[in-house]
Parts: structure tokens; C-alpha cells; sequence
């Protein structure tokens, strides 16, 4: 006769009862990876917030690029302001030079080399600027303006101000974009 207790006779019998429960989630796994529910969950978890180019996780998923604007588009929301001293001269996303004297942009969606008026709400002011670079990165803003075109709507002092963001005609005054 052993001597266990009854303790370690009922985890005898609990661990039989895992391996049996063991067996039961393989073959689950198993049947929901042929079925294709599987995959479906991998293509969920992969339209998580991925990591931003600076290891954060990203507070939004953005959509793609467009590949051309609307006539008719608009978006209204935050703007901000970038580019100091340290990034004059590093390359943007369309392969330019970043000028912190030019009119320019950087926006998540819209076509590289795309003109847009940004207006300012709190100002009154618009400018035209050539959209360059991608961004913004942070927070919920909507487009990231050149120190000079922030200057002319005069949000330069504020860093955050609220914009309204239409195509630019061709009747609108042209974009002084190149290097002064």
C-alpha cells in the first residue's frame, strides 16, 4: 500500500483530465485553421494600430494614400506646425528638401504634390500650400504646415489651431514653393 493522500491522488486524476483537454483545443485549433475562421483573425489582428516610425503605437490607423482628390473634397480639423532648424534640409517624403520658407504640407492622404487652401478658422486667413511630406503623426491633427505657411495664417504662436482644408483651384495664386 503507497502512502499518498487524497490530495495527490485527485491531482493524479486532474492531470489525465488536462491531458484529455489538451487534446480536445489541439483539435479545435486544428479545425478552425482549416476552415478559413483562422485566417480571418489574422487578417483582423493585422488592421491593429501598427508602431509609427518613431516605436510609438499610432492612436489612429489611417487609410491609405488617395490616389486622386475630389473635386468636391474638404476636411475640417487641427492643424499644427513642424519643422525647425534641425530638419531644414533633411528630405521629405516626395524626395525634396525640406524648406521651412516654402508653403508646404505634410498630410496622410492626400497625393504627393497635391495643392490645397488651408483657411484658419480662429484667423480668418488661407494660404495655399503644396502638400510634400506625410504626417502627422501625433495626436488627432490633420495636416502638418511649414513654419512659413503657419507665419501667414498666423497660428505660428498657437502650434494647434483649427483649419479647413479644400483643393486649391487654378485660379488661386501660385505656391511659392521653391527655396528663397
Amino acid at each position: 500500500m503507497t502512502a499518498k493522500t487524497d490530495h495527490q491522488r485527485a491531482g493524479g486524476a486532474r492531470g489525465s483530465n488536462t491531458a484529455r483537454y489538451g487534446a480536445s483545443v489541439a483539435v479545435a485549433c486544428l479545425m478552425l485553421a482549416t476552415s478559413g475562421v483562422l485566417g480571418a483573425a489574422h487578417a483582423a489582428a493585422r488592421h491593429v494600430a501598427a508602431p509609427t516610425r518613431h516605436g510609438a503605437r499610432a492612436s489612429v490607423r489611417r487609410p491609405p494614400a488617395m490616389a486622386h482628390v475630389p473635386a468636391n473634397w474638404n476636411q475640417h480639423g487641427l492643424a499644427s506646425w513642424y519643422g525647425t532648424d534641425r530638419q531644414s534640409g533633411h528630405a521629405t517624403a516626395s524626395g525634396e528638401r525640406f524648406d521651412p520658407d516654402a508653403l508646404t504640407a505634410a498630410h496622410a492622404q492626400l497625393p504627393l504634390g497635391t495643392r490645397v487652401r488651408v483657411h484658419a478658422v480662429n484667423t480668418g486667413r488661407s494660404v495655399v500650400v503644396r502638400v510634400n511630406d506625410r504626417g502627422p503623426y501625433r495626436g488627432h491633427r490633420i495636416i502638418d504646415l511649414s513654419p512659413e505657411a503657419a507665419r501667414q495664417l498666423g497660428i505660428m504662436g498657437r502650434g494647434v489651431s483649427t483649419v479647413e482644408i479644400e483643393p486649391a483651384r487654378e485660379a488661386d495664386e501660385e505656391v511659392a514653393s521653391a527655396t528663397r
